[in-house]
C-alpha cells in the first residue's frame, strides 16, 4: 500500500514543479479519482488551477448539482453545458470503442476551449493505474488514456495518480479530507451512461439508464458493493396492464472487488432483486423486464461496454 502522507507531499511538489508559473485546467467529474486529483492540484498551484466539470448529458442523476455543492470552495470552478455536443458526437455510433474515442475527443475539445479562455497550458487528469493497464492491454480504451485524440492542444498532461489503484486513491482522498460522498463513492465510468447503453446512445435510452442506475444505487447501498449499475441492453416483449409492450431490457450488475482488475458478482438476496425490478419497471413505462448479471470479471468486464 502507498504511504499516503509521503505520496501527497511528493505529488504536490511534482505538480507545482511541472506546471511552474503556468495555468492548468483539471478535468473534474465528481468521482473519487478526478476529485482527488483536483484537491492535490489545488494544494499545489491554487488559483492557477481552473476545475472544469463538463456536463455531457451522460451523467448520473443529480451529478451536476452535487458538483456545485461539493466544490463551491473553488472559486474558479467552471461548469460547461455540453450535452448537445456530446450527443451529436455520438450520433449513429454503435461500436463501443468508437463511442469511447468520440467521447474522449469531445472531452479534450471542451477542455481546450476553456484552456484558451484562461490561458492554461496544462491539463490535469485523474487517471489511475487500472485505466492505463486496460487501455494499454486493449481490453478497452479509457476516455482519458486510449480514448484521447492524436493531437492535443496542451503543453503537458499531468496525471498525479497514474500509479495508484482505486483503494489507494480512496486512502489519499480521506487524508485530504474529501467528503465521504466523494471519497467513498462507487466508481462511475468516464464516458458515463454511454457505456451502460448497448448500441446507439439516444435521449430515451439515457433517461431509462439514468433512472435505473439511481434505483440500483439506492437499493444496493446497504449491500456495500464495490460497484453497482444498471445497463440498457436491448428490447423485449412484456405486458403492462392489459397491453403487450415492446420495451427496454435493463440488466442490473453488482460486484465485489478490491481494485477493479478482477471482480465477483455479488450474491444479492431475492427480496432486494424483486424490489429493484419492481421499481425500475414501475417507475418507467418503457421498461419491459429486468435481469441480474451473475458473471464475474473475468470473463466479463464490470461495465457493459
Amino acid at each position: 500500500m502507498v504511504d499516503v502522507d509521503s505520496f501527497i507531499e511528493e505529488k504536490i511538489e511534482e505538480i507545482a514543479t511541472e506546471v511552474g508559473d503556468a495555468n492548468a485546467v483539471i478535468a473534474l467529474s465528481g468521482g473519487v479519482d478526478s476529485s482527488t486529483a483536483a484537491a492535490l492540484a489545488y494544494e499545489a498551484i491554487g488559483d492557477q488551477l481552473t476545475p472544469v466539470y463538463v456536463d455531457t448529458g451522460l451523467m448520473r442523476k443529480g451529478e451536476t448539482e452535487q458538483i456545485r455543492e461539493t466544490f463551491d470552495y473553488m472559486d474558479s470552478l467552471r461548469i460547461v453545458e455540453a450535452k448537445d455536443r456530446f450527443l451529436d458526437a455520438l450520433s449513429g455510433i454503435t461500436d463501443p470503442e468508437e463511442k469511447r474515442h468520440a467521447i474522449g475527443e469531445q472531452f479534450i475539445r471542451e477542455f481546450e476551449t476553456v484552456a484558451r479562455e484562461v490561458d492554461a497550458d496544462y491539463l490535469v487528469q485523474g487517471t489511475i493505474y487500472p485505466d492505463r493497464i486496460e487501455s494499454e492491454g486493449t481490453i478497452k480504451s479509457h476516455h482519458n488514456v486510449g480514448g484521447l485524440p492524436d493531437v492535443v492542444d496542451f503543453e503537458g498532461i499531468v496525471e498525479p495518480m497514474r500509479d495508484l489503484y482505486k483503494d489507494e486513491v480512496r486512502e489519499v482522498a480521506r487524508d485530504l479530507d474529501l467528503e465521504a460522498i466523494i471519497a467513498e463513492r462507487m466508481p462511475f465510468p468516464g464516458p458515463g451512461l454511454a457505456v451502460r447503453i448497448i448500441g446507439e446512445v439516444t435521449e430515451e435510452k439515457l433517461g431509462v439508464a439514468r433512472e435505473a442506475n439511481h434505483v440500483v444505487e439506492e437499493e444496493l447501498e446497504d449491500h456495500d458493493p464495490w460497484q453497482a449499475l444498471a445497463a440498457v441492453i436491448g428490447k423485449a416483449t412484456g405486458v403492462k396492464g392489459d397491453n403487450r409492450v415492446h420495451g427496454w431490457v435493463v440488466a442490473v450488475r453488482s460486484v465485489e472487488s478490491r481494485d477493479g482488475m478482477t471482480a465477483r458478482a455479488q450474491n444479492v438476496d431475492w427480496e432486494t432483486l424483486q424490489r429493484i425490478q419492481s421499481r425500475i419497471t414501475g417507475e418507467n413505462e418503457n421498461v419491459a423486464r429486468v435481469l441480474y448479471d451473475v458473471t464475474h470479471k473475468p470473463p466479463a468486464t464490470i461495465e457493459y461496454e
